[in-house]
């Protein structure tokens, strides 16, 4: 079995944390450090263990933020190229640990704009800094946006991608940014200039932002989808796909008209549930037929959703992607899938009548009922 994501933070690390700190200021109490940030760990997960490691940062470095400042940035590793051991290194703070110092610096730096920049900057090229820079976006959105447009052709694609990951509108594990949510354009802004980056790490964080932005403004990012993709080369193209999956997902017409799906022409000929009774653990199977009615070569993304049974006893449909394909004239596409039905932490099932139900283009071509029994 996989280890727990939230061991990430553990002992060893934290006790590194510390030697290193101590290497950077003699006077750090590292003994007691160690203490605070690993009391009851166990009972922690992830971000709880990160917010224990600042709250001890914050009492065991010096209230001056300057000489904390300092501090922190001596205890850094030093700078080796552009990739990242996510583990401590013998040489210094990286990786995972950098997480804690980045949330100290955004909870006690907004005094120290400057300084914090240039944490922010040090950090993110050992790990990233998408969390600590929120609280500056928040509290001082122009000034924080001027500095990052400076970072725009900065050589080191970790700075780059900082740039799109922590603008983020809804950004995983961390707080939303409002005025984001409300008008992207700021963020839009940085994002074209970086839709083209050399680094797969950075685009796909660009894609990421496009993705958030999406769920708020899906006819402003299928308008962009559809400029970014005039003239476009590979690794764009594939950004604005990966940007564009939710709309997909969603059936987002404009959005499937600038990727190149339009209305389908098909007719569904058959749409065969398998295993009508499903016990849970196993696997729903079905197979279906389709024929173009389209006197022209169509592209079609093919999707499906299940709509699982509530406790309450209605449904709540989930979409699951599933190919893609060009269909000659009056060709025929004949399928079959596997959908495993089984235990995971993001839902609960109930027993009962659920649904399948398939889409073309986003266009929901039929559905059928089967059995769940648990």
């Amino acid at each position: 079995m996989a280890e727990p994501f939230k061991n990430l933070f553990n002992e060893k690390i934290i006790a590194s944390m510390g030697r290193h700190l101590t290497n950077a200021w003699p006077e750090f109490d590292s003994s007691g450090f160690v203490t605070m940030a690993t009391n009851n760990l166990a009972a922690l997960e992830l971000k709880e263990r990160s917010a224990q490691i600042t709250d001890a940062l914050a009492v065991f470095l010096p209230n001056d933020f300057e000489h904390a400042a300092a501090i922190m940035l001596d205890s850094l590793a030093p700078e080796d190229g552009y990739e990242i051991d996510w583990s401590n290194s013998d040489e210094g703070i990286v990786g995972w640990a950098i997480m804690p110092m980045v949330d100290y610096v955004g909870l006690n730096g907004l005094e120290h704009f400057d300084l914090s920049m240039t944490l922010f900057k040090e950090m993110t090229k050992r790990s990233s800094s998408e969390f600590g820079i929120r609280f500056f976006l928040l509290a001082e959105p122009e000034l924080t946006l001027s500095v990052l447009k400076t970072w725009l052709d900065d050589p080191n694609h970790h700075v780059r991608r900082l740039i799109s990951e922590g603008t983020r509108p809804r950004l995983p594990w961390s707080m939303r940014l409002p005025a984001f949510i409300e008008n992207p354009s700021p963020v839009l802004e940085l994002l074209d200039a970086l839709k083209d980056d050399e680094e797969e790490y950075v685009r796909r964080s660009v894609a990421n932002n496009l993705n958030d932005i999406a769920k708020d403004h899906p006819d402003v990012v299928a308008k962009i989808a559809a400029q970014w993709l005039n003239d476009a080369d590979k690794n764009r193209k594939r950004l604005v796909k990966h940007a564009c999956r939710t709309l997909i997902k969603q059936g987002h017409k404009a959005t499937l008209k600038a990727l190149g799906y339009d209305t389908p022409h098909v007719k569904l000929e058959k749409l065969e549930i398998l295993t009508p009774h499903v016990e849970f653990g196993n696997a729903l199977i079905f197979e279906i037929s389709m024929v173009s009615t389209s006197g022209q070569e169509q592209n079609l993304i093919i999707d499906y959703a299940i709509h699982h049974r509530k406790a309450n006893g209605k449904t709540s449909p989930k979409v699951f992607k599933w190919k893609t394909t060009t269909l000659a004239p009056s060709a025929v596409l004949c399928a079959k899938r596997k959908h495993a039905i089984k235990k995971i932490t993001t839902r609960t099932y109930y027993p009962g009548t659920h649904r399948l139900e398939l889409f073309a283009n986003g266009v929901s071509l039929g559905s059928e009922d089967f059995n769940l029994i648990m």
